[in-house]
Order: structure tokens, then sequence, then C-alpha cells
């Protein structure tokens, strides 16, 4: 059997692809079309569950969603009525999350287990579009709140024996930058803000063929840049 896939999305704004916005086109062709076939849905290479880690949900420790039927978080607000009426119905699974939880103590993290966490937007929206039939168990993990380079690769590499028994990784976020208010306020199209963007994107490159104190270097550059959840709280009503 294949090892399952990992793949990294973006979600997009808030639950816009989920309301057919055109600015998504693209995104949303994407998770209806190509990554549906990365993932082998309706084939025997289908994986049994998926851990997503979502940026819009950070701890001090790893923590996984262990639930059997967690309702929907729309954490985002100022969007149509409705995008508030959302719903996904794909199981948890408290098995799959506790074998989670053991992968990542074997590995030397503490994870935790939440039994009562609901899925934030970055794990309904996408999933939404690359799974509607919502037949897959899904894993939601938390992003460390320290926002360590390092502990994140740690973590990466502890979560890889995962694939070896069909379960998929998914990480769901924005590429490269999340702030709505900077975006919406005009500021991104100045000079300066383009300058500092662009000296990021130029040196993103290099995270693949160095060692893992320069992504900490990398990540303390990125880390100055004004994030919009800068505690990775999730706010919003639940389902």
């Amino acid at each position: 059997m294949a090892r399952a896939p990992v793949i990294s999305v973006c979600h997009g704004g808030g639950p816009m692809p989920l309301l057919n916005d055109p600015g998504h086109k693209d995104l949303i062709q994407s998770m209806t079309t190509k990554l549906p076939k990365v993932l082998g849905l309706g084939t025997d290479a289908a994986p049994k569950a998926i851990v997503l880690v979502t940026a819009h949900w950070s701890e001090r420790v790893p923590t996984i969603s262990s639930g059997k039927t967690p309702k929907l978080l729309y954490d985002y607000g100022g969007f149509p009525p409705e995008s508030y009426q959302i719903k996904y119905d794909a199981p948890g699974s408290p098995e799959i999350a506790k074998l989670v939880a053991d992968t990542l103590r074997g590995a030397g993290f503490q994870p935790e287990l939440n039994e009562e966490r609901g899925w934030d937007h970055g794990v309904f929206v996408p999933m939404k579009l690359i799974n509607p039939a919502a037949n897959i168990p899904i894993i939601q993990l938390a992003v460390l709140a320290s926002m360590s380079a390092p502990s994140h690769f740690a973590l990466g590499r502890a979560l890889a024996p995962l694939r070896d028994q069909n379960i998929a990784i998914l990480g769901s976020g924005m590429p490269s930058f999340h702030n709505l208010r900077l975006m919406f306020s005009g500021e991104i199209s100045k000079p300066a803000f383009l300058a500092r963007n662009k000296e990021w994107m130029v040196m993103c490159p290099e995270i693949r063929r160095v060692s893992y104190t320069t992504p900490q270097m990398l990540h303390t550059k990125f880390s100055d840049y004004p994030i919009a959840e800068k505690d990775g709280k999730a706010k919003g009503t639940v389902a």
C-alpha cells in the first residue's frame, strides 16, 4: 500500500470559497478536482482518516480534537448570513485521535486531547470542497503557540509515520499573509509593505536546502509581519 499523501492548502478568505466567490475560482477548481485525486477519494487508495493541521487554532502543546461529532466553529465575522448556516458532517475519531497522541508522545511531545473543540473554518471550508461526501474521519490538530519553526518541523516529522497507516496529513492556512484588516486598508499596496513582502518571498526557497537554524531565522523575520491572530485563538459562533 502506498503512503497516504501530505498536502498543504490555502483555504482562502473565510467562507468565501464555499460561497462561490469569483476571486476564489482557481482555488475552488483545485480543491474540487485536483485534490480529490491526490487523496485518492472514491478509490481503494482513499485514506482511512485525515489529520488536519489548522492555522486557526494554536496551543502551548500539540492539541488534538478527539470528539466523535465535532460542531463547526464559525470563526469569522461580517460575512453573508448563509456563511453561518454551512454544514459539514464528517465524523471525528477518538480512536485515531488517541493514535495521533501516542505517536507524538513517542516522539517526545506532550500532546493533549480536546473532546469539545469544534472544527474551525480552516477545516470545514477546504474539506467541504475536497470531500463533500464527508465520509472520512477528520482529526484536527492545533499549531504551537510558540510559533517555533524547529518545533513545527519536529512535529511534522513526528506525524510522518501515520502516513504508513493510511492516514493523510493536510495543513490548512494561508500561503504567506493573513491580516484582513490590513488587506482591506490598502496598506499592502504601499511600497514599504511590498518591499517587505518581496524580501520574505525571495527568502522562502532557502527553506528547502538549509538546516533547521535558517528556517528559525526565516520564521523570525516572518513573525515581524502584522498578523491578524496573534494568539491563534479562533473566535466566532458554534453550529
